[in-house]
């Protein structure tokens, strides 16, 4: 892959136990971009994660508070890149990903966006996922795993993201929204585990969903919100 980019690149990588796959994404996006500076902010992994990221040629930090929120905070605030990209650890960049976004943020007018995503599989349940998030994405909302990236001084601009335990990137892409200047990048879509919705009903998912955004929209805490996230959550597990 080229690395004639106009923009340089900081890829911030959130993690948590998550040695079995970290060293094969930090590789990939090493390949993508050889000058990308990739940022590892961990949260009290137990299966050695820091020190793989680190040989895999990582920049690792760790986060002491918990939440994904305050990792995506501490990276954002170490990133030195014009670009900060946003990748969960079981997500996978297309080969064209940073020639994509090199290309749309060559418009002054562009802040940044977000990829189309695909969960990984081949069953019903895996495209009927497909399908609803086009269709969230449709209404200008996504998350991070379909890679959030914007522009460095536009982050900055923002706030940063918030150290929340849940709904941290949805809140950003809000902002980034309400501020205009976005675009998904369709051509070449992201890929990304469907291992969290394992053993979950559409109707269950759609549910979850609407209550959630429903509480955030009204106001309830972030603390409270995690709550809700992480009891609904369990009892999945558990079944």
């Amino acid at each position: 892959m080229t690395d004639a980019f106009v923009h340089s690149f900081s890829v911030i990588i959130p993690t948590l136990n998550e040695a079995h796959q970290i060293g094969d994404r930090i590789s990939h996006v090493r390949r993508l971009n050889k000058n990308a500076e990739i940022i590892v902010v961990d949260c009290a992994s137990t299966d050695g994660t820091p020190d793989i990221a680190r040989a895999a040629g990582a920049n690792v930090h760790m986060s002491v508070e918990p939440g994904r929120g305050q990792q995506l905070k501490v990276g954002g605030e170490v990133a030195g890149g014009d670009v900060i990209i946003f990748l969960h650890a079981d997500t996978q960049l297309p080969e064209t990903a940073f020639a994509a976004i090199d290309k749309e943020l060559s418009d002054g007018s562009k802040i940044g966006g977000n990829f189309r995503i695909l969960f990984d599989g081949d069953s019903d349940f895996a495209t009927w996922l497909n399908d609803f998030y086009a269709w969230f994405r449709s209404k200008g909302l996504y998350y991070g795993d379909s890679v959030i990236f914007l522009r460095r001084s536009v982050y900055q601009d923002l706030g940063g993201i918030m150290p929340y335990t849940v709904m941290e990137d949805f809140d950003l892409s809000r902002k980034m929204e309400r501020l205009g200047g976005t675009v998904c990048i369709e051509d070449d879509p992201v890929v990304t585990s469907s291992r969290r919705f394992k053993n979950r009903h559409p109707a269950s998912i759609f549910a979850g969903w609407c209550v959630l955004h429903g509480l955030y929209y009204i106001g309830l805490s972030t603390r409270a919100l995690g709550w809700v996230y992480d009891n609904k959550r369990r009892r999945t597990s558990a079944r």
